[in-house]
């Protein structure tokens, strides 16, 4: 199964946000390079909010373009067969923490944003840190730190505060 069918399948599969999850499913249909960053229209992208629920904290990034409180994530590539596994290496990639693990259930939210690329069509997951995970800052952040859950509000928009409440009430 290519990425493509795994990503339709995905949000068929996703219950909530009914009119994002069909305008994702259309743009598929209608840009068979949807998937990739080269589609100027937009794309999908894979995230993974990083998570510590025994400390209660998320480790987000200073996204080095953006400048902005972000989750890991980014742009899918050719060698992911799955939006799952996209979102795995996105998280362990942009962390450095070795050991992530999604929460099951698939993805938590979905979340469409403008970005200097183009329209990024964010399938959002949460990854479980493991006990004594250590970060590791990657060339794409110019920060990386742990935030207390009622500290996230203040540092990071809308989207990421809402990935974080989807995520706690799927704990």
């Amino acid at each position: 199964m290519s990425l493509y069918d795994d990503a339709v399948l995905v949000l068929k599969g996703y219950e909530g946000q009914e009119e994002l999850r069909r305008t994702y499913l259309e743009h598929l249909e209608t840009h068979p390079d949807g998937m990739w960053k080269a589609c100027g229209d937009g794309h999908i992208t894979a995230s993974a909010l990083v998570i510590d629920p025994a400390r209660e904290r998320v480790l987000l990034t200073l996204h080095k373009k953006l400048r902005m409180w972000l989750q890991m994530g980014g742009h899918c590539e050719p060698a992911d067969e799955t939006l799952a596994a996209a979102a795995l290496r996105e998280g362990t990639e942009e962390s450095g923490v070795a050991g992530l693990t999604l929460l099951p259930g698939g993805p938590v939210r979905l979340d469409r944003h403008r970005t200097p690329c183009a329209w990024h069509l964010d399938v959002q997951y949460a990854a479980l840190a493991p006990a004594g995970a250590v970060e590791a800052i990657s060339d794409e952040s110019l920060d990386l730190r742990w935030f207390g859950y009622g500290e996230v509000a203040d540092v990071a928009d809308e989207s990421v505060v809402r990935l974080l409440d989807a995520t706690r009430a799927r704990l």
